[in-house]
């Protein structure tokens, strides 16, 4: 299964002007797939400081980087308000999937921009639900499953209209947005996109909210049951839309 979020968020970095030998701080890092893409962007010349609020991604993130070589990367815990202090400035800061969890976006924005260069780039990926789940066929299995995920990020408070929401956010926080763009994840017949990997990673969350059961989720064989829709109905599904847009300070 290609890993199209990750693909796009590389062409989104590389367009945006993420280049050797520059410093870029990674906002709401998680695990570190997003300081892991820029890490190979800026180089060995080049420095990324993933920080995220929860402790535990972050030390998961620290053994991938030890087990890649990723020499060029460190990570801290902190947030929009609170980076770590005596950091010399960024020439970008990037974010995936976390505005859309900011209870004021624009503020937040305003906050991690002290931290950048005059001129240096403002980088978020977001994804938006106002145009899917789509398919010219019904796709019951599919559009569950599209309803657990929105569901479980409408009750932790998420905007899930923030792809849309991104320009305007941009220029609120007295940035020069340069460029937005949006890219649906497609699915085929033949062609899967991870959603049984995603539920998996998010059935804590779902449970937690009340979304739904693991009785009725039933995860060891979810892939495989949407894998077979797709194929018993002959159709193309949209499940997801990425919205990214950069900025300069």
């Amino acid at each position: 299964m290609a890993n199209v979020g990750s693909d796009f968020t590389r062409r989104l970095l590389i367009d945006a002007g993420i280049q050797t030998r520059m410093r870029v701080l990674d906002i709401g890092c998680g695990s570190g797939d997003v300081t892991f893409l820029a890490s190979e962007l800026v180089g060995r010349g080049g420095y990324v400081l993933g920080v995220d609020r929860e402790a535990a991604p972050l030390v998961a993130a620290e053994k991938l980087a030890r087990e890649r070589g990723h020499v060029n990367v460190e990570f801290a815990q902190g947030s929009f308000e609170n980076v770590p202090p005596d950091l010399e400035p960024f020439d970008a800061v990037v974010g995936r999937r976390v505005l859309m969890y900011q209870s004021d976006t624009v503020r937040a924005v305003r906050e991690i921009v002290r931290y950048l260069r005059p001129g240096g780039i403002v980088l978020f990926q977001e994804h938006d639900t106002t145009m899917v789940p789509v398919s010219l066929k019904p796709m019951p299995l599919h559009e569950q499953v599209q309803r657990w995920i929105k569901q479980t990020i409408e009750r932790e408070g998420a905007d899930i209209h923030m792809g849309f929401n991104l320009h305007n956010v941009l220029t609120q926080a007295g940035l020069a947005v340069e460029h937005v763009r949006a890219e649906a994840i497609v699915q085929t017949p033949e062609n899967p996109h991870a959603v049984g990997a995603i539920i998996r990673a998010m059935l804590p969350r779902l449970v937690e909210h009340g979304v739904a059961t693991e009785d009725e989720i039933e995860i060891e064989t979810l892939q495989h049951r949407l894998d077979e829709e797709r194929l018993s109905t002959n159709t193309t599904y949209i499940g997801d839309m990425m919205f990214g847009a950069w900025a300069r300070k």
